[in-house]
């Protein structure tokens, strides 16, 4: 007997998956105009580099996005989160990163991405992860499937530590309290959380994994894509990640497909978080 099909999502939602999935690939078509191009850029705290362009691309994607949906909340790495207590708990609120993985960015490597997840009830409902510099637009509506330039992709089937694929951060992989007891894995670095999620839910990489905190906004999208292709991510003690909350930092992220993740946890644990 055939598996009875998810029910449609609502109309609604599925307006705002298409408004939030062309936001995005505007958005990116915006970066990659200045991509290789010597753009304004600073430091907003020691290590943390942002540009002209990430603050251009925020605001293409708020005015496309909130100007369409204005009883939506807005969240967002390059908007300072004034209100966290109107925030939090609404209805549906975008949450954004114009370019994650602005460090790779302004260094010419393609490894940065775009990334606008829709929240409902402190769940990733619709999303989408876009590196315009590889043309790659993953995305999704809940409950699935993922899609990556529109065909439909799964995560990894892997069920073995030795040999899978791991992406990891180049600063996480150069602490000296990094993992080793991942030495078995074959790590490979790339800048954006966000896009070491999608290609998690495309299969490209078996694992990822971040034991230092990053925020809401780094990660929303990426859930739902890894969910949607049949992963799973958890923090690393095994627990789903809240979104739309007062404080949107986010401890750790362990995503994998189904059957490496468990053995992924119980690697991990007893470890350190190394962030907290």
């Amino acid at each position: 007997m055939s598996a009875t099909p998810p029910p449609a999502p609502p109309a609604d939602l599925a307006a705002d998956h298409a408004l939030l999935v062309a936001a995005t690939r505007e958005a990116g078509a915006r970066a990659l105009a200045d991509f290789g191009a010597a753009v304004e850029q600073w430091q907003k705290s020691p290590g943390q580099p942002v540009s002209s362009t990430d603050l251009a691309v925020n605001a293409l994607l708020k005015a496309r996005l909130m100007v369409a949906r204005p009883d939506y909340a807005w969240l967002s790495e390059e908007d300072a989160d004034e209100r966290p207590e109107a925030r939090a708990g609404g209805r549906r609120v975008w949450v954004v990163d114009p370019i994650d993985g602005t460090r790779a960015f302004l260094k010419g490597r393609r490894e940065f991405a775009i990334s606008v997840a829709l929240v409902e009830n402190g769940e990733p409902v619709a999303g989408a992860v876009f590196n315009p510099a590889t043309d790659e637009m993953f995305e999704a509506l809940a409950p699935g499937p993922a899609r990556r330039n529109g065909v439909i992709v799964t995560a990894s089937a892997a069920r073995e530590l030795a040999g899978a694929r791991l992406g990891v951060s180049r600063t996480e992989m150069r602490r000296a309290d990094w993992p080793g007891t991942l030495a078995e894995m074959v790590a490979e670095p790339i800048s954006s959380v966000a896009y070491k999620l999608a290609l998690v839910a495309a299969g490209r990489f078996d694992a990822t994994v971040t034991l230092w905190p990053k925020n809401e906004w780094d990660a929303a999208a990426g859930d739902l894509l890894v969910r949607a292709a049949g992963g799973r991510i958890t923090d690393a003690t095994g627990a789903a990640i809240a979104y739309d909350r007062p404080n949107p930092r986010i401890a750790t992220i362990v995503a994998a497909g189904a059957g490496l993740h468990g053995p992924l946890l119980a690697r991990l644990a007893g470890r350190g978080t190394g962030g907290g």
